[in-house]
């Protein structure tokens, strides 16, 4: 459980709109905040990664070589 502090004009504004479940409103700001922060160290991995290979190594490159080589039966 987590709790918010809200200052009293915020809160003032939030009683206006009792029909609005502000705690899913919170939830899906967080929920969305993380994604965020979660795409961009991806990005970053993938960054490093590929700064690493020093554009010797092209991941499309290797996507068709295994793609189209030749299937063998037997």
């Amino acid at each position: 459980m987590m709790a918010v502090r809200i200052d009293e004009e915020l809160k003032e504004h939030m009683r206006r709109h009792p029909h609005v479940n502000w705690s899913e409103i919170v939830r899906e700001a967080i929920e969305k905040k993380v994604r965020e922060l979660e795409m961009k160290e991806a990005a970053k991995a993938m960054d490093e990664l590929a700064d690493k290979t020093s554009g010797a190594w092209s991941g499309v490159e290797e996507i068709r070589k295994w793609r189209d080589r030749p299937v063998e039966h037997g």
